[in-house]
């Protein structure tokens, strides 16, 4: 992502990785190396993912048959799904029109789902704006966006979030979920 810091350093993560034979072998101290790489480098964790779900000892403490499943694949494109939807409207509207409340939040910075392809969905439920556009803040910073709907609807974006928007700003993401379940306002 064009905001996120240059990761130079990731390539020697990855070597530190594929030297080790066991996850028994000491010579890489994982705490501190999470700690020297995790504040700028968001694909240290995929390196450190990677290198975790296919380890032999890891595999086996979660019984997985040897040979049944390949090299696990953090962001696999080769999945074959035998069942797609074509939209999860009815699927909203049913559970919305039942009184249950939902929490609907885009990262402003997501290329896959831009967050004003979700206020498009949005607009197709048809739901009256109870509390239009304003900030939320996280620490006395904006975090990002937020707008009510009727049928106890919550929208929010996440300021500088991606796709995965915990996945680049988790402390905005937890103080979001967490004022959502408190029934607080964002």
């Amino acid at each position: 992502m064009i905001l996120d810091p240059s990761c130079s350093e990731l390539q020697t993560s990855q070597k530190l990785f594929t030297n080790r034979r066991s996850l028994d072998e000491k010579h890489i101290n994982l705490v501190n190396l999470n700690s020297q790489f995790s504040n700028q480098c968001r694909e240290y964790f995929y390196a450190l993912s990677d290198f975790w779900a296919n380890d032999k000892s890891v595999r086996e403490a979660l019984h997985i048959a040897q040979g049944s499943i390949g090299k696990w694949d953090r962001c696999s494109n080769h999945l074959e799904y035998e069942y797609d939807l074509d939209s999860v409207v009815p699927y909203h509207a049913n559970l919305s029109a039942k009184g249950y409340r939902s929490l609907i939040y885009s990262g402003d910075h997501d290329m896959i789902v831009p967050f004003l392809s979700t206020q498009a969905w949005i607009r197709s439920l048809n739901y009256s704006i109870i509390d239009e556009w304003r900030q939320w803040d996280v620490e006395d910073q904006v975090a990002g966006y937020t707008r009510t709907y009727s049928n106890n609807m919550t929208f929010a974006t996440v300021k500088g979030g991606g796709h995965n928007a915990p996945e680049f700003k988790p402390s905005q993401c937890q103080v979001m979920v967490g004022r959502w379940l408190s029934s607080n306002p964002l």
